[in-house]
């Protein structure tokens, strides 16, 4: 998808604190309506991110979530966005990314709060290219069948700078004990390490001295003593466990439960396709 010049929305009153901010308008031209006039938020580009890293294996390099990464950073510091800030359409409507099956491979298109932001052709032999013409990285990663542990993975990506919260510990255990079959922690596993660090982190003054996801996550797929696919039942349960222990009542943009319910989904239409 051929992204063209920024462009700044008409008609839109902006606030003192969102002066000069970065829209999504701005940023991909396509987009149109309430969207256009956002200004792109931290927690968005995180999500999209975790999205893009459970179908590529990685961030495409001039992708959309490299583009929302760069637009957020530029509001965060001019003070228009906060840091755990997600833009309320993302938030309800979420990031998504859809694939269709093509001779030799696959189109991939990415949305932002049912809009279409991106779009790629992703080969089976040679990676992806943008609609537009430009490279934009190889596809190295099947996506069929991401595991559990992927899914935690991506979410080190994503969300890797966040502290632990007791939230993301429970999300952690429901997902570690969906992956294994077992009812108690694996002593030394990563349930039992979020719930350390949350632990931590609750008592830490300076955000710097907190442990982060990207801590407890690295690795995740080889620190797990079992692994399995990701179905609608194993994302429901972490989304559950993560949302009854946030005090607003739900899920992290970006964390765990985002990044298993966009595995489950890729899952469901992998198994449409074949």
């Amino acid at each position: 998808m051929s992204q063209g010049q920024p462009r700044r929305p008409s008609g839109h009153q902006e606030t003192s604190g969102e002066q000069g901010a970065v829209r999504y308008g701005d940023v991909f031209p396509a987009v149109s309506g309430g969207l256009a006039e956002k200004p792109v938020a931290p927690q968005d580009a995180a999500t999209m991110q975790s999205a893009e890293n459970l179908v590529f294996g990685h961030t495409l390099r001039g992708g959309p979530a490299a583009a929302m990464q760069s637009a957020a950073t530029a509001n965060e510091r001019m003070g228009a966005v906060g840091h755990d800030q997600a833009t309320d359409a993302t938030a309800v409507q979420g990031v998504t990314v859809s694939e269709t099956r093509v001779p030799g491979g696959r189109i991939v298109t990415e949305f932002v709060a049912g809009q279409a932001v991106g779009q790629y052709l992703a080969r089976d032999d040679d990676g992806a290219t943008a609609g537009g013409g430009a490279s934009a990285g190889a596809v190295d990663k099947d996506t069929t069948n991401v595991t559990i542990g992927e899914a935690l993975e991506a979410t080190a990506l994503a969300a890797g700078d966040a502290p632990v919260e007791r939230s993301d510990a429970a999300a952690i255990q429901a997902a570690e004990a969906r992956a294994t079959g077992l009812d108690a922690n694996v002593p030394g596993g990563l349930a039992a390490q979020a719930q350390s660090a949350a632990a931590g982190n609750a008592w830490a003054w300076r955000d710097e001295d907190k442990a982060t996801l990207g801590d407890v996550l690295a690795n995740a797929t080889a620190r797990l003593v079992a692994d399995k696919p990701v179905e609608s039942a194993d994302a429901l349960g972490v989304a559950g466990a993560e949302n009854r222990n946030r005090d607003d009542g739900t899920a992290r943009p970006g964390g765990v439960a985002a990044s298993m319910a966009a595995a489950a989904r890729l899952n469901r239409d992998e198994a449409v396709w074949e």
